[in-house]
């Protein structure tokens, strides 16, 4: 009997076992949400400012800086996830179907995403921009929670929940710190 090269390989990938270690393990809701893009930004934020200010640089020495910074990054990242396709179209999915026009909608909190992180980063308007980011979050927690109750792929309700409120939580804090 002759075999192809790619039944070769999966037969030998399956007798040594390498198909399993290789193959992508299935993540928990809890993973899912939690080690995702934009919350990695957030701590990443938080971190390298925290670093910067133990470095030396005043204006980063503070715990507001150091949110400041993981929210600026957090929505940049999100803002930027917009113009990706494959994240475009599940943002467009998760708009609940009685609100017109999802695809302008996902457009618009991008541009909101960008204005309020660029406003955290000036000091006139970082407390502004924390408070209106903040609001912002509660406005499109109806598209988590569509989301939730929906789709399989999306976090389930009680992490995307209490993220929600950690970013919401992070906002006021530097709003009115």
């Amino acid at each position: 009997m002759h075999r192809t090269p790619s039944n070769t390989a999966a037969t030998d990938d399956a007798r040594s076992g390498r198909a399993d270690r290789t193959a992508p393990k299935p993540r928990g809701p809890w993973a899912r949400t939690f080690l995702s893009p934009v919350p990695i930004a957030f701590a990443v934020g938080i971190a390298a400012t925290a670093l910067l200010g133990a470095l030396g640089v005043p204006a980063l020495g503070s715990w507001p800086a150091w949110l400041t910074g993981g929210l600026a990054l957090m929505f940049l990242m999100g803002a930027v996830g917009r113009l990706v396709p494959s994240v475009r179209a599940e943002l467009v999915a998760m708009v609940p179907p009685r609100l017109p026009r999802p695809e302008l909608i996902v457009a618009a909190t991008g541009v909101l995403e960008t204005a309020g992180a660029i406003g955290l980063l000036l000091p006139p308007t970082h407390r502004l921009a924390a408070l209106c980011l903040a609001l912002l979050l509660v406005a499109v927690f109806p598209a988590n929670v569509h989301a939730a109750r929906t789709s399989r792929t999306a976090s389930p309700l009680l992490p995307r929940t209490i993220e929600q409120l950690v970013f919401v939580g992070a906002c006021l804090a530097v709003a009115f710190a």
